[in-house]
Formats: structure tokens, C-alpha cells, sequence
């Protein structure tokens, strides 16, 4: 078998490095989709859509774990 020339073995390369980012892409999605399913189960309405935003986004930059520690510690308040 012949040896790839080196810009075959960048095309290659290339190909396979598109086809990676698009299998990471298409399983940021499907992740997106499935926690997105886990919204229409809980009652959001009583948020106001910059509430909630800034709540998910709050919790994701300080990580999961860190964010369920503290809210937990939150007294929790009666229901409407």
C-alpha cells in the first residue's frame, strides 16, 4: 500500500477532526434535550424567565455540587 502523501494525511486528519466535533455536537444536544424534558416536570412558572436564567446559569458556573449544597441550606418556603 502506498504511503499518504502529507496532504492526504491532512484531509484525512481534517475529515476526521470535523466528524469528532460534529459527534460532540450532536451529543451536547441530545444531553441538552434529555435535561430540557426534566423543565416541563417542574413548576417554573413561579420564576420570572431572568430568575430562572440567572438561577441555571448561577448553578452551572459554580458546578452541580457546590450549587445543591447551598440551595439546600436555603429554608424552604411554603407552597402557593
Amino acid at each position: 500500500m502506498p504511503k499518504k502523501s502529507e496532504r492526504e494525511r491532512l484531509a484525512d486528519l481534517e475529515a476526521r477532526q470535523r466528524k469528532v466535533a460534529e459527534d460532540v455536537e450532536n451529543a451536547r444536544r441530545a444531553l441538552r434535550g434529555r435535561y430540557a424534558s426534566i423543565i416541563g416536570e417542574l413548576a417554573v412558572e413561579e420564576l420570572t424567565e431572568r430568575e430562572f436564567r440567572e438561577l441555571v446559569g448561577l448553578a452551572i458556573r459554580s458546578g452541580g455540587e457546590a450549587a445543591v449544597g447551598a440551595l439546600k441550606s436555603l429554608p424552604i418556603r411554603p407552597a402557593k
